[in-house]
């Protein structure tokens, strides 16, 4: 039998005001096995701590129970006061009475009934367990980086300046991601390209850093400190050890009809191009749906004006299998599909435009050079709307239910720089409200107001309909409590953003938790808030949630620093929980194996001697280096054969036990 102590904590007044935790400690010392209860108001501090540590000497405990928080919180910080008294980590349990109990439950007596059920599964589990010991895997000292834009970027330089090699990928021709196609940024209104283009140039030049652009994440297994990554580099069908980046290709291809992703279909590229002045690296990249040469087997200009010999219309994709210990998720955002809010004219007139777009036709290397211009027939626009929080904060299934956190200081400045360029211009901005979470960001806003006189409307709009040339934008004032109609020129319009399309699929390769939303979720938002829940997966910018340029590049900072922790350890401990086969019971049907999301189980032929016969038989066979402990494949194994350490079959059914008694 287990000598088992029982700690409740008071959690100040969290557990406290609606747990009688010193009725749970009194009425748990009665259960089998334990021999010492205390409460104490923090058990989590140093003094709770130490009374753990003085009650495992004076009554010789072999395993610790604590009543306290959610273990995602502090199990590491009571596994290491067990270890520092000599206790086995994994003989401490958890029971979770203010999550579970004191949160949720506001009857002090039904709270207090409730924390004495889990507190006695825990106490039955834990006169089950044995002391595990964890197992050591080396460290492959080199990072992948997902996503090339800013984030991706920065999470790249920072880990390569602390020494450790770092491969980016990225799908596009060209790093920069979606900061590259902006004019200019908020607060302080810098040059987008003036803060990006040095960074690229950094992340291309840094003799640790390897960028694969043109390119996606086909494959990924293993396991923290040692993932096995298949990249798919897609062909350009321009060699680009030889390419010279001279630009002749581009200007001389005869094919101009494709429209430019960069500038959002507001101008045309050629079938051979390169995206931006700026790209890195600077190679063309062909298009094989605008290509002559791929649609009827004629043309071939490109090849025949290349002087370095760079054209190669026979390359084929290639597999390039790397190892990491870490993998950093930066795959950015896109702004929302606006098919579904034809109310606003977007699909009709080519005179309402998205934000992206705007901030093309007012870019120096934009469609128009930076000159402000109508795409219907190229005038500059007199009177400018703006409609904010386009399927952000919607209810409906149109939108997204999220506030996009960022397009109420872009329309602002937005405002600003029209205002200042163009000071005959009207300028109205319709809004739910104005959210300007960051610092500096409110006063930004209020600039727009006061120096810029930028109509602010609080109310939403209804219709954007074109009538004699016009478009008529009718809406609510809801401070005067009118309805509203302006005769616009230019209508842009705030969409709300999303995650990469690619988000979905990298996180199922990944085995990370993503929200309703196609987010990555954190391990916890103030404890782990740039790790994924999945060890050695980490979060860099928008992939996460709607973010600014500042708290992306701080994001990415952190998660570098995170990663630069782990690539630093040459070794790191394995979680001891994991799946084991009883080779009687196992009748090597592979079920097992289908659904570990790890590969660790492969399968074996072995003699077994069952119950005095001798036979072989194919059973499986954990690799507890690879196996994270899942359980997949407990619950799977139609046999009952495999089993789970610190979790077995056993273990899970003391608990039911416990609890079906009360």
């Amino acid at each position: 039998m287990q000598r088992i102590g029982v700690f409740v904590c008071w959690c100040g007044s969290n557990i406290a005001a609606t747990v009688d935790v010193e009725a749970v400690a009194r009425e748990l010392k009665k259960e089998p096995g334990v021999v010492y209860t205390a409460d104490y108001q923090y058990m989590c501090s140093e003094g709770g701590q130490l009374k753990i540590k003085e009650a495992v000497r004076e009554h010789n405990l072999t395993g610790i129970v604590v009543c306290s928080c959610s273990p995602r919180m502090h199990e590491t910080t009571f596994r290491k006061a067990a270890v520092a008294a000599g206790i086995n980590p994994y003989m401490v349990e958890i029971a979770n009475i203010r999550e579970q109990c004191s949160w949720i439950h506001k009857d002090k007596v039904e709270g207090t009934e409730k924390s004495l059920i889990l507190a006695k599964a825990a106490i039955a589990k834990l006169n089950l367990n044995v002391p595990l010991t964890a197992g050591e895997s080396p460290v492959v000292k080199r990072a992948l980086v997902i996503g090339g834009g800013i984030a991706g970027i920065q999470t790249a330089l920072d880990i390569a300046d602390a020494g450790y090699e770092v491969d980016i990928v990225e799908k596009s021709p060209t790093i920069g991601g979606k900061m590259a196609q902006l004019d200019k940024t908020f607060p302080t209104l810098d040059c987008a390209a003036c803060i990006l283009t040095p960074k690229m140039v950094d992340a291309a030049s840094h003799e640790k850093i390897n960028i694969y652009t043109y390119s996606e994440v086909e494959k990924v297994s293993g396991f923290v400190g040692n993932f096995k990554v298949d990249i798919r580099k897609k062909a350009r069908n321009v060699n680009s050890d030889l390419c010279t980046g001279c630009g002749v290709c581009t200007e001389k291809c005869p094919s101009k009809k494709a429209k430019s992703e960069f500038n959002m279909g507001l101008s045309n590229r050629g079938a051979i191009y390169i995206p931006f002045a700026q790209a890195i690296p600077n190679v063309p990249v062909i298009d094989h749906d605008a290509c002559i040469h791929y649609k009827t087997g004629k043309c071939g200009l490109c090849e025949k004006v290349c002087s370095a010999n760079a054209i190669d219309f026979d390359q084929q994709d290639e597999i390039l299998t790397r190892e990491y210990g870490a993998i950093i998720a930066a795959t950015g955002f896109n702004p929302i599909s606006l098919e579904k809010f034809d109310e606003y004219g977007y699909s009709q007139n080519a005179d309402v435009v998205t934000s992206l777009e705007f901030e093309r036709l007012t870019n120096a290397a934009g469609p128009t050079k930076g000159v402000l211009l109508r795409p219907s027939d190229g005038e500059h626009p007199k009177k400018i709307v703006f409609i904010q929080c386009v399927g952000s904060r919607d209810t409906s299934s149109c939108g997204k239910p999220y506030c996009s956190k960022i397009c109420c200081m872009y329309t602002a400045k937005h405002a600003m720089l029209i205002r200042e360029k163009y000071p005959d211009t009207e300028v109205t901005v319709f809004n739910i409200d104005v959210r300007t979470p960051g610092k500096s960001f409110d006063e930004f806003q209020r600039r727009a107001v006061e120096q810029y006189d930028v109509n602010y409307i609080k109310g939403m709009v209804g219709k954007v309909a074109e009538e004699n040339g016009k478009l008529m934008v009718q809406g609510s004032d809801l401070i005067s409590n009118t309805q509203v109609l302006i005769d616009a020129d230019l209508v842009v319009l705030a969409a709300a953003i999303e995650p990469d399309e690619s988000a979905r699929n990298l996180a199922t390769m990944l085995t990370a938790s993503m929200d309703t939303n196609d987010f990555f979720t954190e391990a916890h938002p103030k404890l782990r808030p740039v790790e994924s829940p999945t060890a050695g997966v980490y979060l860099s910018g928008v992939c996460q949630g709607p973010k600014d340029i500042p708290e992306t590049v701080a994001q990415a900072g952190a998660a570098a620093a995170k990663v630069i922790g782990l690539l630093a350890k040459d070794k790191l401990s394995c979680n001891p929980c994991v799946a084991g086969s009883d080779e009687l019971l196992c009748n090597g049907c592979s079920a097992c194996a289908n659904v570990c999301p790890y590969g660790a189980i492969d399968y074996i032929e072995k003699e077994v001697n069952d119950h005095g016969v001798r036979e072989t038989r194919r059973i499986a066979q954990v690799n507890e280096a690879i196996c994270q402990g899942c359980g997949a494949c407990t619950v799977t194994c139609p046999s009952g054969a495999m089993d789970l350490k610190g979790f077995t079959n056993r273990q899970i059914m003391a608990e039911v036990d416990a609890i079906c008694k009360n």
